[in-house]
Parts: structure tokens; sequence; C-alpha cells
């Protein structure tokens, strides 16, 4: 499933982690301790987390989930963890809409306690669709599940990104404006600006490594596919992909990884999770399994998310490239991110790092969706 082992997610040691976390701990709950601190074997290349239980005096034990900015000297996939900002997007959400967000409980911006800026929330129970081997292989619950299983599941996750693009209100979301040109949180300015903050990240991605041809080509193909009408903007979820939502049963329990939220055109989060499956889907399909080909497809997500708000989604050429796109880019830092750490070595061609460039240049070229 990859260029090279599985990229370390972590320079950091969970013991101390444990540790400093306890001191933290009793400094805003006298007398609390951080008990059974784990991190999960799903841990992110971006920030991180740890699992813990809070024990204290005062019954119930409450279960937490920490989410810690990634350490700045561990190669980062991003260049910026603003943790405030994902805390408050959390209760902005919690506040105006009725989706199951984690209780977020504490935010802590002094990077002293733990070398970084963290939050911590209350920790859901459930199962979360796997990315290693990812949900599209044989052997986990939901290849497993029934057709009519996964349907229930498509649906309630669909409904998840209506509901979220319909409740929130705009003026309520604004701090999540992206800089840039333009008078204001506008359907084209929000779009121009997202494509702007991505090029941006692009020339971070590559400062001072080879650059890709490929994705300079996918750039340049979005400007040809501009849409004609945005839209008006609405919050994004940013990561919206089945991956980052629990499930009890089938049924979504929490909504996590806020990290990439902002305004944008509603089809920028259904471009994302449309792509998102595809590129399991693909994989899966390249080493030689059938994966899911009937589940999360293009049509019938749009078509779904259509019936629910009366939105119908449009210039999801156009979306579905710039989630291509936007994952490539993230693909090509973590894989920099492995030269760095000595587990890979650059090759001749720098878009052979991008693991899914055969779908990306198909985009580029038009011929994905035939």
């Amino acid at each position: 499933m990859a260029t090279a082992p599985r990229p370390r997610t972590t320079t950091r040691d969970p013991e101390e982690l444990a540790r400093r976390l306890t001191a933290w701990l009793g400094t805003r709950l006298p007398g609390a301790k951080a008990v059974g601190v784990s991190v999960p074997e799903s841990n992110g290349l971006s920030s991180e987390t740890l699992l813990f239980d809070i024990e204290h005096p005062r019954p119930p034990v409450v279960s937490c989930a920490l989410r810690l900015a990634a350490d700045p000297a561990a190669y980062t996939v991003f260049p910026v963890y603003d943790m405030p900002r994902q805390y408050r997007t959390m209760r902005v959400v919690a506040e105006h809409t009725d989706l199951p967000v984690p209780k977020v409980l504490w935010l802590e911006e002094d990077p002293g306690p733990l070398g970084a800026p963290f939050f911590v929330m209350e920790r859901v129970a459930g199962r979360v669709p796997p990315d290693v081997m990812p949900y599209t292989y044989q052997g986990n619950w939901l290849h497993a599940a029934s057709d009519a299983e996964r349907e229930r599941l498509e649906a309630a996750s669909i409904g998840l990104l209506a509901r979220l693009h319909d409740q929130v209100p705009l003026e309520a979301a604004e701090f999540l404006t992206l800089p840039g040109a333009g008078a204001g949180a506008g359907a084209g300015d929000a779009l121009r600006r997202h494509v702007t903050a991505q090029r941006a990240y692009y020339d971070w991605v590559v400062d001072g490594h080879a650059r890709s041809p490929l994705i300079e080509a996918a750039f340049d193909r979005l400007e040809d596919l501009w849409p004609d009408d945005p839209g008006t903007p609405v919050l994004n979820w940013g990561d919206a992909r089945i991956g980052n939502v629990v499930y009890d049963a089938f049924e979504p329990v929490a909504v996590l990884d806020w990290e990439m939220a902002a305004l944008a055109p509603r089809e920028v989060d259904l471009g994302w999770t449309v792509y998102l499956h595809r590129f399991f889907q693909d994989l899966t399909v390249a080493f030689g399994q059938r994966g899911l080909p009937d589940f999360l497809r293009r049509d019938r997500v749009e078509a779904r998310y259509a019936e629910l708000t009366g939105h119908t989604p449009r210039d999801m050429d156009f979306h579905t490239l710039y989630a291509a796109l936007r994952h490539a880019i993230v693909m090509l830092r973590i894989a920099y991110r492995q030269v760095h750490f000595g587990e890979v070595a650059v090759p001749a061609d720098p878009d052979t790092l991008i693991l899914h460039h055969g779908s990306l240049r198909a985009m580029v070229q038009g011929s994905y969706w035939d």
C-alpha cells in the first residue's frame, strides 16, 4: 500500500508525555491523575493523539483524547498547527449544529507542559473505518458489512456534511476566513483564497526540494475549470472523510479532525469526500482486490447531498481534481519527510513520490471519470 515502510508518526517519548500530562492535569483538576495513557496505532502524521482516563476522587472516570500539535523539530506535515482555531471550530459546530462533536474540555496554548499547544476532549467509544490497511481492503468491519449496512453508514455520513453546511451561520465561522486578496468571504473570494493557500502550502513543501511538474500542471488545469459561480461559502470540515468519524454500529457518534476547516464552497468538502474514498478504492484495485466499487460513488454522493440540502453539487470535475491535488501536496510532504528520516531515497522523477500520481494525471488530462 505504500512506496516505503509506514512513516514514523512521532518523535516523542510516550512515557515522558504521560508523566508531563499528569503534572499538567493536576493544575486544571486538583487531585486528578491521567491513567492508562496510550498512543493509538492510528496516530496521525500531523497533530498527535493521546488517549487517557481521568482518575479523580469524585467519580465517574472520564475518558479523554488529547490532540497535541506536531513537534516542530520533527519535519512537520503542515507549516502551522493552530490548536486554538481547532478548539474554537469544534465549539462553534457543537453550538450551532446537531452533529456529534466531542465535548472539548480544556485548551492549553502554552507549549511548556507538553512541548506544544494542545486541547483535551471527551473520548467517544466506537469504531473508525481504518486507513491502514484501508477499509476498502478485505479483513475489516466495514468491508465485511452487508450492502445495506454500508448504505446506512454512507447515508448518515453524507448527512453530516449536509447538516454542517446548512446549520452553521456564516457569521459564526468568519474567523475561518483564509488570508488573501478579496473584499470578504464571498463565494469567489473564498474559493480563490482556498486555492491560493494551497499554492502557498505547495511552495513550502518543495522549498529546498525538487518541484512536482504534475502538481503544477494540476494547478494550471484548475484555472481552466474554474467555476463561473462557486456558490455561497459555508463552514467546511476540511478533512471530510469517513476515516475521521467514530461510528456506533453504522451511525456516526463523533466527528473528528477539524484542523483543515475553512470557509469555502460546499463542493470543496464534497470533492474531498468523493476523492479520498476513490484514493483508497483505486489503490485496492491496483493491488488485485475488488474493493468497494459501489460505496460512496460520486453520483450517489451528489444525489444524496442534493436531496438533503436542495443544493445540487456543481463543477465537481473541478472539485474532485482539487481534492486530488490537495492530497498530492500532502503526500509529497510526507514523502519528503520520509527522505528526511532516511526511510526513502529521492527518485529521479519526484512525481512518483505521489502515491496516486496516475489518477491525478488522468484527472489533469480529463480522462479519469470516463
